[in-house]
């Protein structure tokens, strides 16, 4: 079991350090090969004996039961340290810790000192503080593998150099988990580990909790998610994919302004959830007595903006849609929104491809990548076709020459289509316009194939309520989407600004929202009886007045466009899941 002595360390500079005696020359192997092999097991013999029963037993409900058992004893272990540290006036969780190096720097600094030699001059002299990942002792040798944000560093500790029984100590003491300060000079191994070869120590942290081992710490991906912060610890690539998250961001900002867009912030909390059709999460302003929204897009503030005489915003913010989860979609995500007076979206197009090229090449280094085994090509330009086209080519259904009969249209898009799976048949059957079938039968054909990147252009007016009309083509709009491998990556538009056209199209939007609503609302369960709610079309559409009243004042020619965040750093970061990019998703409850 783990050792309840306490050491002699206090957390007054001069006292809280294990201070180091005579030196020596004594060389054994080091613990690199152990280096990021991270176990829950303690510096003693009865919780590697435990371990060593956990490995034996593997079947799901016992190893279960036991790694909650071993969990709790190890707790109960380290508290009386805690205790006993305390009951000895020391503190075990420091206030601060002055290091010299982060463990990177080091590497880089001294990666050219040759195996076995150590360098002992006072500039030599260094200071490091991380978690301790990995640990071995044997016989007058300790090594420890410590991580801070940069990286790995080993700790070398040598018996001969800790005064009295300390040696021992630093043994008993420290756990894997723990939060180390350690000071000393610069030693590389015979076998070639740069490590700091320590004078003196302190516990910064003392780790209650036991890190996962190797077996449950790689296939409990929902522990993964819940517990993000021991996720990160467990596997340090997962913290490198938010490092290169704030890469992404940051360089689309540089994209951005070096083009002249202003950053502006909008309202999160909202009097009508509009900018998009999705559902909004609800909640209630006791002050003011009413009911607000969680804005499920940020586009009408920003357009007020252009009203108000900017030319060039943008805004990177969470937007908030309760619909489903899935590994492409979040209750909460993140996306930029811009928008560009005196432009239309043929402006957007260029800006697509700026920011996803200068992002990719921030991360990659260049504009060839790999996602889940499908070699992606970032070169510009990008294909450009009309969504009319893309239908025809997939499915040889031209819809330009179906006519105005909805129920003719959808009967030939059947028969064509053939063998659909009840879901799709019966979203064919629902659709309310030509515009709407043509978008189910993109969507459902086309979208998945889409692998290359692709500007899908003119949406019909039907799906696009904000879009301008087009020019040339009645019945389209002025709208493109960009998809890579499969997913929408981003969504543009010439916007409307039209006041009266834009009142006609979002009245007719609320209209059709709330006949639906009305025909689907409450569903009769023949089977029991029962009456039940269909909670994904039960939601309030409202109008907003406020942003129709703001047209009226006169919004100059512009575009706009949405971009997702996080569906492009999966692309960048070459992750299968939504949820792998998000620190801390929105999970179901556990059971």
């Amino acid at each position: 079991m783990e050792a309840l002595k306490a050491c002699s360390v206090s957390l007054n500079p001069l006292k809280h350090l294990f201070h180091l005696g005579s030196s020596t020359t004594l060389i054994r192997r080091p613990y690199s090969s152990y280096a990021l092999i991270l176990c829950c097991r303690s510096s003693t013999t009865t919780s590697t004996a435990a371990g060593s029963n956990r490995n034996r037993n593997r079947r799901l409900s016992s190893t279960s039961a036991s790694s909650t058992s071993d969990r709790d004893a190890v707790r109960a272990i380290r508290l009386k340290k805690v205790e006993e540290l305390r009951s000895k006036g020391l503190e075990p969780y420091a206030y601060r810790w002055d290091r010299t190096h982060t463990a990177n720097q080091l590497q880089d600094l001294y990666r050219n000192l040759g195996d076995g030699e150590e360098l002992n001059s006072e500039e030599d002299h260094v200071t490091v503080a991380g978690r301790i990942v990995a640990r071995r002792a044997f016989g007058k040798l300790a090594f420890f593998t410590l991580r801070d944000d940069s990286g790995i560093i080993q700790l070398y500790c040598e018996k001969e150099r800790l005064e009295s029984n300390q040696f021992e100590q630093l043994k008993t003491l420290v756990d894997i988990g723990d939060i180390l300060g350690a000071s000393g000079s610069i030693k590389r191994t015979e076998k070639g580990e740069l490590s700091v070869y320590v004078n003196s120590f302190a516990i910064l942290t003392k780790s209650l909790l036991p890190l996962p081992d190797k077996y449950h710490g790689l296939t409990d991906v929902d522990k993964r998610y819940r517990q993000r912060y021991v996720d990160m610890i467990a596997n340090p690539e997962v913290a490198d994919i938010f490092r290169k998250r704030a890469k992404v961001v940051s360089e689309m900002r540089k994209t951005v302004e070096s083009i002249g867009f202003v950053e502006v912030e909008t309202p999160v909390l909202q009097g009508a959830a509009g900018g998009a059709e999705a559902r909004p999460f609800v909640t209630y302003h006791n002050s003011l007595g009413r009911d607000l929204y969680l804005r499920i897009a940020t586009e009408l503030h920003l357009k007020r903006m252009l009203v108000g005489g900017f030319e060039k915003v943008y805004e990177i913010g969470r937007i908030f849609r309760n619909e489903g989860l899935s590994t492409r979609h979040n209750p909460e995500f993140t996306t930029i929104e811009m928008y560009e007076a005196y432009s239309d979206y043929e402006s957007m197009i260029n800006m697509a491809e700026e920011i996803v090229t200068r992002c990719a090449l921030a991360i990659h280094g260049k504009l060839t990548i790999d996602y889940q085994g499908v070699e992606i090509c970032l070169e510009r330009p990008w294909r450009r076709e009309t969504m009319h086209n893309l239908v025809k080519e997939a499915t040889g259904i031209d819809f330009n020459e179906l006519g105005n009969d909805l129920k003719a249209a959808k009967e030939v898009t059947l028969r064509i289509l053939g063998d659909l799976d009840n879901k799709d048949k019966s979203s064919i059957e629902a659709c309310s316009s030509l515009g709407h079938l043509l978008n189910e039968v993109f969507e459902i054909i086309v979208e998945p194939k889409l692998l290359q990147p692709t500007f899908v252009l003119d949406y019909p007016v039907e799906i696009s309520p904000l879009a301008k009309p087009h020019r040339r083509h009645a019945g389209l709009t002025e709208r493109f989407e960009l998809f890579i491998c499969g997913r929408e990556l981003a969504n543009a538009f010439s916007e409307l600004t039209d006041p009266v056209d834009q009142r006609v199209r979002l009245e007719e939007q609320v209209r059709q929202h709330n006949a639906k609503k009305t025909e689907v609302v409450l569903e009769t369960d023949h089977a029991d009886g029962k009456t039940k709610k269909n909670e994904d079309d039960s939601y309030e559409v409202t109008l907003d007045d406020d942003f129709l009243t703001a047209l009226e004042y006169g919004m100059p020619p512009a575009s706009g466009m949405g971009l997702g965040i996080d569906r492009l750093v999966m692309l960048l970061t070459n992750s299968a899941s939504i949820r792998d990019v998000i620190a801390f998703p929105v999970l179901k409850i556990q059971q």
